[in-house]
């Protein structure tokens, strides 16, 4: 009997659209290793952030650029990135200097060049651990990381609903300029990729949400 497929589901949406709540789910329901890369871009963000450095400033960017050592640590099914092996600590990447500055720096190609190997990488790195899949979500992963994933899907909600999730989180985030500002980025800009499965959580519950893309991997599980 042949083993099961391994899996690249990429996930795309815009802040509090339900992306990283559905990703982990999925990375526990199916043992795929999962990547929140608004993580990655918040850690490098909160790193050069404390290094002095500003968005404003390209060449200063890719100076610091050339010193940072990327590394993985893998929590459960998450993968977590390192930079000089340590881990960004998490009340620091959701600070709100870090939510104000995040979409400027990852506006910036020097910025998704640097973390572009890194987060392809992801993949070997899930076969390496013995994951089924890897589960990776963000802005650009089904039109620029992985545009041939086995799945791409693309969550959106209305731009109230998704304040209001903040809001219950215990942070303000202008959800509605982040996407604007990652939208009209020249380098890998936010969109809907062609083709990639459009889900609209407005009005769905998370757990309808996720019953809905199980469904899909498990068909894709059970055809092979």
């Amino acid at each position: 009997m042949n083993p099961p497929p391994f899996l690249i589901v990429a996930i795309d949406g815009g802040a509090a659209s339900g992306k990283s709540s559905t990703a982990r789910i999925l990375a526990e329901r199916f043992h795929l290793l999962h990547a929140d890369t608004g993580s990655y871009y918040r850690a490098l963000t909160a790193e050069l952030i404390h290094r002095g450095v500003k968005a404003t400033n390209p060449g200063a960017v890719r100076a610091e650029l050339t010193d940072l050592k990327f590394g993985t640590q893998i929590v459960g099914h998450s993968a977590d990135l390192k930079i000089h092996d340590d881990k960004v600590r998490e009340a620091d990447i959701r600070s709100p200097e870090v939510n104000s500055a995040v979409s400027h720096f990852a506006a910036l190609p020097e910025v998704r060049s640097a973390l572009l190997a890194y987060q392809r990488g992801l993949a070997e790195e899930a076969r390496r651990h013995g994951f089924r899949g890897l589960v990776m979500e963000g802005r650009d992963i089904g039109s620029v990381i992985f545009p041939k994933a086995d799945f791409r899907f693309f969550l959106h909600a209305d731009p109230d609903a998704r304040v209001r999730r903040r809001a219950l989180e215990g942070q303000a985030d202008a959800v509605a300029e982040r996407d604007r500002l990652d939208s009209s980025r020249a380098a890998s800009p936010f969109t809907c990729p062609v083709g990639a499965i459009s889900i609209d959580s407005t009005h769905l519950p998370l757990t309808e949400v996720v019953e809905r893309i199980s469904r899909l991997l498990t068909s894709r599980l059970l055809s092979k």
